[in-house]
């Protein structure tokens, strides 16, 4: 779809551009561990990892984002007013992105990544909006895939095939075969999943690059629907499995060409000692499988990096930390380093933007009820995540500062954004905004209770916006009748 220019950089008063900025500190080295492993059984490793429903320690300076709050008390996207922004665009709640802070979260994994071959693969989960993916595609990041319209959205952003992750626990047919004719990289969930790649390997007629996705059996101590690697995980293969694998991917050499071993541990992590722990356990499952003369040259370590929703100015592990902490043990092997961020590179760029339809008091509960809900923005339902809440305009003088639930209109007591949340309070029809809304929030949004998907913007690097994806709207809805 086309993208339309909404506001010239000329449209909003100049201020100072605050931009987070990623530590440059690496971790220190960790002693070397050795390095071979049975095959019968590895003991499950626990890192020390926060809860995800805990809030780090406040330390350091000041929280930096490219959302920030100025001395005139106005909420600013880089240097736009939010307020203005809400004034210019159609009136409904919407998702607003600054494309410079994007720019700057995938550089800074680039810098990170100096010295290795590697492929900075995109979650495209994470955020599947197809203005972001071009942009994503056109500074060097490769795709990482969970379904098959994720692999046609990636195809049709002008993704390398090459640079494309086929992930997923159920992969269908119809899709690997896709995937297979496209050169995708494959990795290998189960045993029926590795039947199944055999057959579209023979239907598409090409040999397909697999990755074997082995569940290290380590507890990254997240929520545990985010947690991914553990041995009751329903994602990768068991272990003490390896083998057979092995045998059944040498038997099929016309089909599969076995170049890498992949894992993926979970998400929001805040400790990156976590993925040492499992690059350990994985590059000993390479050597045992080089031994065996595959040409294994590709380690895929998955993401899960977490990022500060609490806005405390917690110092958490930047990319340069978590590449640090397997540097040694990729060019000890020689190998090429997949790496599949998807939450550390896109949530920090974005705020859901609503407006306040009326402040109400029920018993010993206060209410800020907004037009936006659980069907945009499903993340602290789900998972009672926290996503911090402030007003896009300074309040008026003497305004009373009370406890509050950010609520939306959906008819479910599910349906907050925030609870507990100390604010001034809102007029109606203040703007107010829920931060770090880039991953996980826009493309899990849904049409319940009929709200309709809502449109995207964001802000260009000359500080104009242009809407990048349009609104859903009734029309829309009605037209999956059309000629029933």
């Amino acid at each position: 779809m086309a993208s339309s220019h909404l506001l010239s950089p000329s449209t909003f008063l100049p201020k100072t551009t605050i931009h987070r900025r990623f530590s440059e500190n690496p971790l220190p080295k960790f002693p070397s561990l050795p390095l071979k492993l049975s095959l019968n059984h590895v003991k499950p490793l626990r890192a020390a990892i926060s809860q995800a429903d805990a809030a780090p320690a406040a330390q350091g300076a000041s929280f930096k984002h490219c959302f920030s709050k100025s001395g005139d008390g106005f909420l600013y996207c880089e240097d736009v007013k939010v307020q203005d922004v809400m004034e210019a665009v159609e009136r409904r709640p919407f998702y607003l992105y600054s494309k410079r802070q994007i720019t700057k979260n995938v550089e800074a994994y680039k810098e990170a990544l100096v010295g290795l071959d590697s492929v900075i693969g995109y979650a495209i989960k994470a955020n599947n909006n197809l203005k972001i993916l071009e942009h994503l595609r056109g500074l060097g990041c490769g795709a990482v895939l969970v379904s098959g319209n994720e692999l046609r959205l990636a195809l049709r952003a002008g993704f390398d095939p090459t640079k494309c992750i086929f992930n997923g626990n159920g992969k269908l047919l119809e899709d690997l075969v896709l995937a297979a004719q496209e050169g995708v990289f494959v990795n290998v969930d189960s045993e029926f999943d590795l039947d199944n790649i055999i057959k579209a390997a023979r239907i598409a007629g090409k040999k397909v690059n697999v990755l074997l996705r082995i569940n290290p059996d380590v507890d990254p101590q997240v929520h545990p629907y985010v947690a991914t690697g553990n041995k009751n995980s329903k994602f990768g293969i068991r272990n003490e499995k390896l083998q057979w694998f092995l045998d059944s991917v040498k038997a099929h050499p016309d089909e599969l060409k076995l170049v890498g071993a992949h894992c993926h541990l979970g998400s929001t992590i805040t400790k990156v000692d976590i993925f040492r722990d499992a690059a350990v356990l994985m590059v000993n499952y390479i050597d045992i499988i080089r031994d065996q003369g595959f040409e294994v040259n590709y380690l895929n370590i998955g993401g899960g990096l977490g990022i500060d929703y609490y806005h405390t100015g917690a110092v958490l592990p930047t990319p340069r930390d978590l590449i640090n902490t397997v540097r040694e043990l990729v060019l000890s092997r020689n190998l090429k380093l997949i790496i599949e961020p998807g939450r550390s590179l896109i949530a920090n760029t974005c705020c859901f933007v609503n407006r306040v339809t009326g402040v109400k008091t029920n018993g010993t509960k206060n209410f800020i009820v907004i037009d936006g809900s659980m069907a945009e923005l499903i993340r602290p339902s789900l998972y009672g995540a926290y996503q911090h809440i402030e007003l896009t305009s300074p309040p008026p003088s003497g305004v009373e500062i009370s406890t509050f639930d950010v609520v939306g209109p959906v008819c479910e007591s599910a349906d907050f954004l925030g609870k507990d949340r100390e604010l001034p309070t809102p007029d109606q029809g203040a703007g107010l905004v829920v931060h770090d809304a880039g991953a996980y929030c826009m493309s899990m949004a849904s049409t319940y209770n009929l709200k309709m998907r809502p449109p995207e913007y964001w802000v260009e690097e000359d500080g104009s916006i242009k809407k990048i994806r349009h609104a859903e709207t009734f029309q829309d809805h009605l037209r999956f009748f059309e000629g029933l």
